[in-house]
């Protein structure tokens, strides 16, 4: 299965200007744990960076800063780790665990934003895959069973 149809299409999004408190308040009101920080380039919306909540707690709470004072170009993780929507879902893993990254931007051939996989993704699809197998050799016999009538 591609990224494109692994990731999640509703990403929460905000620009490089942005607060680490209007970010987390953001994280909050969506119920997620990262926010894409993005720019508009060539008309598409192009992710720069990933900002998660456990950056927020160890670059600002952990350091006692003011996060008004703080902006999220200042505390994410940049560039974005990014995949095409067309890539093989079984290669990201990899790239996951060679780069340290939780979570990678999915992209259009252009480079705007489609979605983002995180690792809880990952775990689903291959949890479903896995299922989806295991089912192989019980449909076998069924079939067998029907032969034989």
């Amino acid at each position: 299965m591609r990224a494109g149809q692994i990731c999640t299409l509703n990403v929460v999004k905000c620009d490089p200007n942005t607060t680490v408190l209007e970010a987390s308040k953001l994280m909050r009101a969506s119920h997620v744990g990262d926010v894409v920080v993005v720019e508009n380039r060539h008309d598409r919306i192009a992710p720069l960076g990933i900002v998660t909540d456990r950056d927020i707690a160890i670059a600002v709470v952990a350091e006692e800063v003011e996060p008004r004072s703080v902006l999220v170009s200042d505390i994410m993780s940049a560039p974005a780790v990014t995949a095409f929507e067309w890539e093989d879902g079984f290669c990201l893993p990899r790239r996951m665990r060679r780069l340290g990254v939780r979570r990678i931007a999915v992209i259009d051939e252009m480079g705007g934003l489609i979605g983002v996989v995180s690792e809880d993704d990952l775990l689903r699809f291959i949890g479903d895959y896995l299922v989806e197998l295991s089912h192989v050799s019980t449909r076998q016999t069924i079939f067998e069973e029907k032969r034989r009538g």
